[in-house]
């Protein structure tokens, strides 16, 4: 692994990138043209402290979830995300499947502009690949470099039937619809990808792990889940009522979660009011962090 121009990319990178390009706020007291080292790791799901090491040419081999991770958090392009990947010595990743994929750029492009409004990037087996500060605000920062490549347990829909506390984020008597919605999309995705051995794996490791999960599979109940009406627990906010749209990549295996509510109503003014609450989270951040700017 080349440590020292592994350490030079991700450097020049950082310093192309503005922080409105990721969605937070400049800040008076900045002083780099770029990210910070803080926010890279924050955006990557990473610790500071390793994410330094790695800028310093030093640290443990990064795997492909965080080299996946960080270049989204950069804003490489796909011939860059595939240098980040030689240089670390790794194989460049599957193109659109598990944590480590590349987000499909038209979404992240969409993704960039939805500056108002949660939104995320996740995939077909509902892996998140990127959110905004607003989709953290409102469902939480979701680990996307997590559970081995490839594996099962990287995603939302592992967690929710295998972690209970993941299932905090609805309110409880809603949980049985979500749960049907997960696996009659899950039962599509497998029908539409034929004999796939990552969705073989998860449904094999769920219907081991979850009696709820092998009953709802045994329906062979079949649902794209195009849009939805959820109702989100937030622990500043409380219940929040939004409508969930998804758009698709061109192959299906991405897509682009958003979150609206009718204008006028109880959700539409908790949504505007999250994002008050998040810019001064970011805000607040962001002054603090202004001693330790590199």
């Amino acid at each position: 692994m080349n440590l020292s121009e592994l350490a030079a990319f991700l450097k020049s990178r950082r310093a192309r990138v503005r922080p409105g390009d990721v969605g937070l706020t400049a800040g008076p007291r900045r002083r780099v043209p770029g990210l910070r080292r803080e926010e890279v790791a924050h955006l990557a799901g990473l610790s500071a402290d390793y994410y330094t090491e790695l800028e310093r040419g030093r640290g443990a081999q990064p795997s492909d979830q965080t080299l996946a991770a960080l270049a989204r958090a950069l804003r490489l392009n796909r011939d860059e995300r595939d240098h980040l990947f030689h240089l670390a010595d790794r194989r460049i990743p599957p193109a659109a499947h598990g944590p480590a994929a590349h987000v499909e750029p038209g979404l992240l492009s969409l993704l960039d502009r939805l500056t108002t409004t949660p939104a995320m990037v996740i995939t077909a087996l509902h892996e998140t690949l990127a959110q905004n500060p607003l989709a953290a605000a409102l469902v939480g920062a979701h680990p996307a470099v997590g559970g081995p490549p490839g594996g099962p347990t990287s995603g939302f829909l592992h967690r929710w039937f295998t972690e209970p506390a993941s299932r905090a984020l609805y309110p409880p008597e809603d949980h049985a619809h979500h749960s049907a919605v997960f696996v009659a999309d899950l039962r599509a995705v497998a029908a539409r990808r034929g004999r796939d051995a990552e969705v073989d794996r998860i449904v094999a490791g769920l219907r081991r792990a979850s009696e709820e999960f092998a009953a709802l599979w045994d329906t062979r109940d079949v649902g794209v889940r195009r849009a939805d009406h959820k109702r989100i627990v937030h622990p500043a906010l409380g219940v929040i009522e939004v409508d969930c749209h998804s758009l698709f990549s061109e192959d299906g295996h991405q897509r682009l979660l958003w979150f609206t509510a009718p204008p006028g109503t109880q959700g539409a003014a908790r949504l505007e009011l999250l994002s008050v609450v998040g810019r001064q989270d970011m805000s607040s951040a962001d002054e603090g962090r202004a001693g330790r700017a590199v």
